[in-house]
């Protein structure tokens, strides 16, 4: 049996965890790797963790993101601790759409999952998934099951 190539599995609470750290982090942008295994083919890729980062964009925190190679490092060596991998990244847009600017794209890798939290207000609203293509020219959306889940979030 195969899956769908862009489907995203996490727990409702890693869920959560994204949720609350673009609120904490509101009205800047909040950033992590996401940790967790690709899927085989059979199993979509899966989620079981994440690595907070610090948001080391000076000049406009508000609507951009970024990490440094060590915060990369450091992702990776986490993830390899837990039996895991890099398997993506997340970040929040403070009342914008839960949708990759020109800028995500444009420095964004393929073969990454990408999560994007739209916050309004300070508070956690819609959560979407992304795969750069290769040709790095637009984005393929991911769908997001939310184990555990009893409730839709909009």
């Amino acid at each position: 049996m195969i899956v769908d190539p862009f489907k995203l599995r996490i727990s409702a609470d890693v869920a959560e965890s994204i949720r609350a750290h673009g609120a904490e982090t509101y009205p800047e942008e909040c950033c992590g790797a996401l940790l967790g295994r690709d899927g085989d083919g059979a199993k979509p890729r899966e989620i079981f963790g994440l690595y907070a980062l610090v948001n080391r964009r000076k000049d406009s925190p508000q609507n951009r993101f970024a990490v440094s190679s060590r915060d990369v490092l450091d992702a990776e060596r986490v993830a390899a601790e837990r039996g895991l991998d890099v398997v993506g990244w997340y970040h929040s847009h403070p009342d914008h759409p839960a949708r990759p600017s020109d800028y995500d794209r444009e420095h964004a890798w393929p073969w990454y999952s990408y999560i994007i939290v739209k916050v309004q207000s300070g508070a956690p609203k819609e959560m979407t998934s992304w795969r750069l293509q290769e040709d790095r020219e637009r984005y393929s959306e991911e769908t997001i099951e939310i184990r555990g889940e009893a409730d839709a979030r909009d």
